[in-house]
């Protein structure tokens, strides 16, 4: 400050002439009138103002010799009495620069009344109009703005918040992505840009090893507790990334029973049934439906998540349902009702059967080699689905009339069922106990050699000693398998179920094929019965699969199995023991409610 003044306030019990500097003294500014503070009631005085006014209009005259070349007077030239509650009888001037105005609120008003050729000082103004304004004081409200046509979601920050946790596992995340969106013109991001704390990286295709490291079950879909997934555990997936390979095995379920049906309708053992062909007829176009809609799904996941379709692929358990689409299009083949075509034509089986033979010469080569695909460490349950393609492919191409084809197929699958079946009896010791929500997978045992007795059978053109045989041991594994009754109760529903559905319905089509060459009350009782439960069987699950799919919507949980590490966990931290801490807290809850 350029001079120094007293400032005479009265208080009790002190003088008025006592004189404090002006640094050391606290006042409130509500009790110094336009001191920054507003309030209603309190104003400048009429003759402060018209004083005020009449020292402005006299210093612009005599601007020259005051101030600037504009009129502008200097800092320390500016006095305003000031009116307010502590001024008794006397005028207290102060020092006011003037590019600060007595209250930012007065600065507004003095914008919005000041023309734009006026030329007041803001002090003024804001004197001016601070009775007006003061009166009815307004409240300021924010609006929220629109983003401006041309500005682009990047700038504007909402792509920001876009979740990229799951740009890995999309079709275009990789190189190419970036040299589209270069192309376009877009800024490019680095690699490693964090999003919510995640670091958003390429994880790479892990080793076989890997999988059986990360995951346990006979699926190998469940994570170890030991292990960290790369996409959040917290939050639900898009539903394609949900959506399995094995979501097929419905359509084995519901297309083999349209071949059951059919069977019944035309098999003279069972004649006595009087089955119409209207129940083949409407399974046929469910079974087609199905496996339209399930194909179309999984397409659009080929299209949009490639990379989790390369997972899928290299999974031990998961590459063998690789098989089941083309399994399911044999199906519709070999069940289309009468009414719709008496013989599909033969060169439909050999498009369904190339990409068998591509996969069985990728798959077979791997169990010969003895690398990391071996048959004696990926061997499981599901391996089954890959020999199964070969019986199923025999009996539709002999059903068309075809010969060299079909007994190409049956001897290749006969080879290497021998090896799988050997291999799955001798209960290796890197195969871990089976969980029991996932014992009905072992049915996988009863649709080989059940669908290669028909296969024969068809070949030869009677159930021979060679159908015959195939036939009973698939009616023994079955019992084997029926009787065990304690590994099938309180289950909880997964898609594993429908591992019952196709082997059971193959069996009881094979048990009909067998009647009509060994006709008795004993083996027509078995016809009957073996497709009653098959038929129980696959109405259950599929009406259970429908109230999950869309009632509970809980059908298709978070796919684990595709969501490993490419190398194992290095940190101490305790995230895996949290997880069970967390999941065993939550069946607690769960049992509470």
């Amino acid at each position: 400050m350029h001079t120094k003044e007293r400032l005479l306030i009265p208080m009790e019990g002190v003088s008025r002439e006592e004189a404090l500097p002006c640094l050391l003294k606290c006042v409130a500014s509500k009790e110094v009138a336009g001191f920054d503070s507003i309030e209603c009631g309190t104003g400048v005085s009429s003759q402060a103002q018209l004083a005020a006014a009449t020292n402005w209009q006299g210093e612009t005259a005599g601007g020259k010799e005051h101030g600037d070349a504009y009129g502008h007077l200097p800092a320390d030239a500016i006095s305003i009495p000031v009116n307010s509650a502590l001024q008794h009888d006397t005028n207290l001037s102060y020092s006011i620069p003037k590019s600060l105005p007595a209250s930012p609120y007065g600065f507004h008003v003095l914008q919005i009344e000041s023309g734009p050729n006026e030329m007041a000082p803001p002090v003024l103004q804001s004197a001016n109009s601070a009775a007006v304004e003061l009166e009815q004081p307004k409240q300021a409200k924010l609006r929220s703005q629109p983003i401006p046509l041309g500005k682009s979601r990047r700038d504007s920050g909402i792509d920001n918040q876009r979740d990229k946790r799951f740009d890995p596992f999309k079709t275009w995340s990789g190189r190419f992505e970036r040299q589209l969106s270069s192309l376009r013109g877009i800024p490019q991001e680095h690699d490693g840009e964090a999003n919510d704390g995640c670091i958003v990286e390429v994880e790479p295709l892990p080793a076989v090893d890997r999988y059986f490291d990360a995951l346990e079950g006979p699926e190998l879909d469940t994570l170890r507790v030991s292990e960290v997934s790369v996409l959040p555990e917290d939050k639900k997936w898009p539903f394609l990334l949900r959506f399995p390979i094995s979501a097929f095995g419905m359509c084995l379920g519901v297309g083999s029973q349209a071949i059951l049906w059919k069977t019944l309708a035309t098999s003279p053992s069972v004649g006595f049934l009087h089955v119409s062909l209207t129940v083949n007829l409407v399974l046929w176009c469910m079974s087609l439906v199905l496996v339209s809609t399930v194909s179309l799904i999984y397409a659009c996941k080929i299209i949009f998540y490639f990379e989790a379709v390369r997972r899928e692929y290299d999974h031990p358990v998961r590459g063998n349902f690789f098989f089941a689409p083309w399994i399911a299009c044999l199906f519709l083949v070999q069940g289309v009702p009468p009414s719709v075509a008496e013989k599909p034509p033969t060169a439909l089986w050999y498009a369904l059967m190339a990409p068998i033979f591509c996969l069985e010469v990728k798959v077979y080569g791997q169990w010969m080699s003895g690398g990391q695909r071996r048959l004696s460490k990926v061997a499981n349950p599901s391996n089954h689905l890959s020999i199964v393609g070969n019986f199923v492919g025999a009996l539709a191409g002999a059903s068309m009339g075809l010969r060299e084809g079909p007994i190409f197929f049956f001897a290749v699958g006969l080879a290497h069922y021998t090896v799988l079946f050997v291999t799955l009896y001798q209960r290796l010791p890197t195969n871990v106990t089976l969980p029991k929500e996932l014992h009905p997978v072992f049915f996988l045992f009863v649709a080989a050699p059940s669908v290669a007795s028909m296969a024969w059978a068809t070949i030869n053109g009677y159930f021979d000693y060679g159908s015959r045989i195939a036939y009973f041991v698939a009616l023994f594994l079955y019992f084997s398998l029926a009787v065990r009754i304690n590994l099938f109760r309180g289950l909880r529903f997964s898609l594993a179920w429908w591992a019952y559905t196709f082997p059971t319905t193959g069996f009881s089509i094979a048990t009909i094929r067998y009647s009509k060459e060994v006709t008795n009350a004993f083996t027509q009782a078995l016809s009957v019965g073996f497709s009653a439960i098959s038929t129980f069987t696959v109405t259950a699950l599929l009406v259970s699969t429908i109230v999950h799919a869309f009632v509970l919507r809980d059908l298709f949980p978070n796919d684990i199995s595709i969501a490993i590490t490419r190398k194992g966990p290095t940190s101490s931290k305790p995230v895996a023991p949290l997880r069970s801490i967390n999941s065993t807290m939550k069946g607690r809850e769960t049992l509470e409610i």
